[in-house]
């Protein structure tokens, strides 16, 4: 049987589709345990890149903060926290916790570098003519800059989205679920057809984000060169 063959059906199969293995609750899993990564990256790092880009400081800590985290492999991540946070919580402290610390530090470096990017590209005579109507410095950030720079920054969101999502299908190697967890179980049970159809699930659940986001950007573009 061929690899589409295999996976078609495997999506045919309706016990695929219900209990706590099914689709749908391995779905909810992985789009739960990304989102979660991706709210506590956004909260951490987006006020970072964009004070650093408002004050044109610091632009050294944000490529170097970037730096380190695309310099730390995934996995090697959650294997550095996982005896921490399993010391903590046996439980979500093997499972979940090390997972969602390893994506957070993978989303961090795109929404920094674009954050901070997008601010310091706004045209500096808006900036300045902000200034002179009287502006402080945060509202010159929040009803000038980052209205302007919120095309590159949704970009920064988009590509750390898309890795976030890919990559947390590592999480289920330490026994957390997820759409990770049809490849690990396909694997060990030399089922082919979990195998793809994991994949398929990936990759499409990785489209989707990408294209809402990319529309986003696109409706958000023309405010940039307005």
């Amino acid at each position: 049987m061929g690899f589409v063959s295999a996976a078609v059906a495997w999506f045919a199969d309706a016990a695929n589709w219900s209990g706590p293995g099914g689709i749908p609750q391995r779905l909810l899993e992985h789009v739960l345990v990304s989102g979660l990564a991706m709210i506590i990256a956004l909260a951490i790092v987006l006020p970072l890149g964009l004070w650093i880009g408002h004050r044109r400081r610091g632009a050294a800590v944000a490529v170097g903060l970037a730096g380190l985290g695309r310099a730390v492999p995934t996995l090697a991540a959650i294997a550095i926290v996982l005896p921490i946070t399993a010391a903590y919580d046996p439980q979500l402290g093997f499972k979940l916790y090390p997972v969602v610390l390893a994506m957070i530090l993978l989303a961090a470096p795109p929404i920094l570098v674009n954050a901070y990017t997008g601010i310091v590209e706004v045209d500096p005579d808006l900036v300045e003519a902000a200034r002179g109507m009287g502006m402080t410095g945060p509202q010159v950030l929040g009803r000038v800059e980052l209205p302007l720079a919120l095309p590159v920054v949704i970009g920064g969101i988009r590509s750390a989205t898309v890795q976030v999502i890919a990559t947390a299908t590592l999480g289920s190697i330490f026994g957390f679920g997820g759409l990770g967890r049809f490849l690990i179980d396909g694997i060990a049970n030399h089922d082919t057809g979990q195998i793809f159809g994991g994949v398929v699930l990936v990759a499409a659940l990785a489209l989707v984000a990408e294209a809402g986001l990319a529309g986003l950007q696109r409706v958000l573009a023309p405010a940039r060169g307005g």
